[in-house]
């Protein structure tokens, strides 16, 4: 594809909600390009079983589903390219989203570029990033087997990949600051059963240990204060995410406290012409299925946007 093309629209990321945006553009024969910084599919590719997607009694393999979402875009026509973006302008009706040594033009923008994982800001953590630090079982949790791990959080995703990881590690600690999960009931039941997984109620970590590679942690009851330590191979984070909002400041995007996008129930934000779904977008509840249906609810606002346009 040219690069002096102008695009109908241009769909930053692609995560569920991005290809699912991609899907209803490139099928209303509006001009799509969609920019992803690594590869399609977002975190939900990162997945082993997603079990409350509709229409998979039998739970998918996120990646599987993410792949055919992503074909089925690039089916429609919806133009794909890989780089980060550094920033996006606007001039007058257009949009300019710059990535490394191109630039594409769109009349619309629509913003799925998710979160990033949450770290625990503790000295030393990036040192174990990839030495015992991770942030995904499916992709990592082959290394531990027949050793220990710790999932920390008390989520959907941290429970679900804490079984998981029962397949090969000995061993699976859930470190969780309450005293209940967070995550649902079924998951809850299933984890719990689980003779390989044992929760630490009301615990937080306070240090990381290891030379070159992770190798203890010092835990602390938050309730009576008292310290711990926890001979562990590796550890898994899973406590929320950030906003990957930074990029926006050349446009004015409304964001909220957090960093995520503010947008109306037609995934519109105060810019005319941006709009934003999934994950980024302030919201109660983060799913693969919203994601989703915030990207085709989304793209059917980019299709009224430009017919206002028009006329």
């Amino acid at each position: 594809m040219p690069d002096k093309v102008i695009f109908d629209t241009a769909i930053i990321g692609a995560g569920p909600a991005g290809l699912s945006a991609a899907i209803y553009t490139s099928r209303a024969l509006l001009k799509t390009v969609v920019i992803e910084k690594v590869g399609s599919g977002g975190q939900a590719a990162l997945t082993d079983e997603i079990e409350n997607y509709p229409g998979f009694p039998e739970g998918v393999n996120g990646y599987e589903l993410t792949r055919k979402m992503d074909e089925q875009a690039k089916k429609f026509g919806a133009w794909f390219e890989y780089g980060e973006v550094n920033s996006v302008s606007q001039d007058g009706e257009l949009f300019t989203i710059d990535i490394s040594d191109k630039s594409y033009k769109a009349r619309t923008i629509i913003i799925t570029t998710g979160v990033s994982p949450k770290r625990l800001g503790l000295p030393d953590e990036e040192k174990f990033i990839g030495n015992g630090i991770s942030f995904c079982a499916t992709c990592d949790a082959a290394f531990y087997r027949n050793k220990v791990a710790a999932v920390i959080g008390g989520g959907d995703s941290a429970i679900v990949e804490a079984v998981f990881l029962t397949k090969f590690a000995s061993k699976v600690y859930v470190i969780h600051r309450r005293d209940q999960l967070r995550a649902s009931k079924i998951v809850q039941e299933r984890a719990l059963k689980n003779e390989k997984i044992e929760v630490l109620w009301d615990t937080v970590i306070d240090s990381l240990h290891g030379d070159k590679k992770l190798d203890a942690l010092t835990v602390r009851n938050v309730k009576s204060g008292a310290l711990s330590e926890l001979a562990v191979d590796g550890i898994f984070l899973y406590i929320g995410g950030d906003p990957n909002t930074k990029y926006l400041s050349g446009i004015g995007v409304s964001l909220d406290d957090k960093g995520f996008i503010v947008t109306d129930g037609d995934m519109k934000t105060n810019v005319p012409g941006v709009f934003a779904a999934g994950d980024c977008r302030s919201k109660p509840f983060r799913q693969v299925v919203t994601a989703a249906g915030d990207g085709a609810l989304a793209a059917w606002s980019v299709e009224k946007y430009l017919e206002e346009q028009e006329k």
